[in-house]
């Protein structure tokens, strides 16, 4: 009796334990700052660094866009086109998806960078209403960085980058849109305690010396 309890203790062990990794919610940091503060590059310099896995909201859509077979596929083919910001659920069923995908293969990577994101206040609702409770929001990483430095900055990278929105007049209207859209709410997270500040405009060295010191303190 006792040999046939343990042996279905140790059936059910393994299976208890995949059932806890299963419940381990995503561990998110929202990385935002206006364009041209280095936000990517930061991301790319944490991933190589810790145990965190970078995802961009336009990346992610762009590649859907792409995908052979993808139901939103036209759709959001069909908003960037037009200019329009794609509709929330889907940009945040394409981070659940990639979060979930990414700790299916690998239970240890529950760490999430999630780059431009939420940028406006349609964003923060859409994400409250679909990932309450699913995700828990460690804090906002804000890279801080003057306007006339982030314009500098991306009309340098627009010289390589090929990105059409690399110019003063689509940067100015970016720029305008992150201050009316973006900024209020880094401030209400900043109420929540939850914003960790970095002054962005100095050198990427300077600036990722920061990012590591709040990192370990942070856990």
């Amino acid at each position: 009796m006792i040999g046939s309890l343990s042996a279905g203790l140790c059936h059910s062990v393994p299976s208890f334990l995949y059932r806890v990794s299963l419940m381990m919610k995503p561990q998110v940091v929202f990385v935002l700052g206006g364009p041209g503060a280095g936000k990517g590059t930061q991301c790319s310099k944490i991933v190589e660094n810790y145990n965190y896995t970078h995802l961009s909201a336009g990346d992610l859509l762009r590649a859907e866009r792409a995908r052979e077979g993808s139901e939103d596929g036209q759709l959001i083919a069909n908003y960037i086109k037009e200019g329009k910001i794609v509709p929330v659920e889907i940009t945040i069923n394409l981070l659940k998806r990639a979060m979930e995908e990414t700790m299916q293969k690998d239970e240890k990577k529950f760490r999430f960078l999630i780059d431009g994101f939420p940028r406006n206040e349609d964003n923060l609702q859409g994400w409250k209403k679909v990932m309450e409770g699913k995700a828990d929001i460690k804090f906002v990483l804000f890279f801080d960085c003057s306007n006339e430095v982030c314009i500098n900055r991306c009309l340098e990278r627009g010289k390589s980058s090929g990105r059409t929105d690399d110019n003063r007049e689509s940067l100015e209207k970016r720029i305008q849109t992150y201050l009316q859209s973006t900024r209020p709410i880094i401030e209400l997270y900043e109420k929540e305690g939850k914003v960790r500040t970095i002054d962005a405009s100095r050198s990427v060295d300077e600036v990722f010396a920061e990012v590591k010191a709040i990192l370990e303190k942070e856990g």
